[in-house]
């Protein structure tokens, strides 16, 4: 595996893959990777001749206050995980190499960001979609590989990609929990074990919900309030948002009679986890 850090080197290399044919997968990340990220570079691994992964902390999807300067780093184990997944270049630039001075330009996708969380982080979605566009247009992936557990950056990616016209295939992939059924997430390790007790409401309110759906609940409102109750048993947990949504557009919905999304974030003490379930 080669750990690049500048565009120059990158394109190069993207430059020798392209011109030999080789079908490049790309896994954006964050770093702090765990088994999510690692189902995600296995998935490409097995889809792609040169597989790429970039770690890199986002200052523009950050709001004022939220973490961005205690967020969990860890190179070199994201390295070692990396390269027991296959990769074949990690690009783990500066933040100076993505923002250069001056820079001054967001890529804006309306509506499918307006609700969740969109309506809670003003301008996080542009700022993801700006970085992943920019590591799109450097990388020139084939395939791009993204988890479910953000499904609202998963559909807001997918429609950057179809208004833009893009040559990639976004490829998204199941929620990985642990055994617990807790969704992985680099904010675990901000909870304590007490916590982290309480957080596994949030899974089971919305398998509850699911469930109602399965036995033949169709009434947004009452699977919305199947899910609430049950997270409502944990004390400790404040809901910022739970909402049935459509799976391919967000829209709301008043009866599930098309494929659709129950998501919801909360808060433990500072720590805001969000988690979904596909509905149909």
């Amino acid at each position: 595996m080669e750990l690049v850090t500048t565009r120059n080197v990158v394109r190069e290399r993207v430059g020798q893959a392209r011109a030999a044919g080789k079908l490049i997968g790309l896994v954006p990340t964050m770093g702090s990777l765990h088994e999510g990220h690692a189902s995600l570079m296995r998935r490409g691994r097995s889809r792609s001749e040169l597989l790429a992964v970039s770690l890199f902390v986002n200052p523009l999807q950050f709001g004022p206050g939220e973490d961005l300067s205690c967020y969990p780093r860890d190179l070199p184990r994201d390295m070692a995980l990396c390269e027991s997944c296959g990769v074949d270049l990690l690009y783990a630039p500066p933040p100076e190499e993505v923002y250069p001075p001056g820079f001054a330009s967001r890529v804006e996708v309306q509506r499918v960001t307006e609700p969740l969380c969109g309506a809670r982080r003003p301008g996080h979605f542009a700022g993801v979609t700006t970085v992943v566009l920019k590591l799109f247009t450097l990388l020139q992936p084939h395939l791009a590989f993204f988890g479910e557990k953000d499904y609202q950056q998963l559909v807001t990616i997918r429609k950057m990609v179809a208004d833009l016209d893009l040559d990639v295939e976004v490829v998204g992939l199941p929620t990985v929990r642990d055994s617990d059924g807790l969704a992985l997430s680099s904010r675990n390790t901000y909870l304590s074990p007490e916590q982290r007790q309480q957080a596994l409401a949030l899974p089971r309110g919305l398998q509850a919900a699911s469930r109602a759906h399965a036995a033949g609940e169709r009434d947004a409102r009452r699977l919305e309030a199947i899910a609430r109750a049950e997270i409502g048993k944990a004390t400790e947990l404040r809901i910022d948002y739970l909402e049935l949504r459509d799976a391919a557009d967000l829209a709301p919905l008043e009866m599930v009679e098309r494929p659709a999304v129950i998501a919801a974030a909360v808060f433990i003490g500072r720590t805001r986890l969000i988690d979904n379930r596909l509905l149909g």
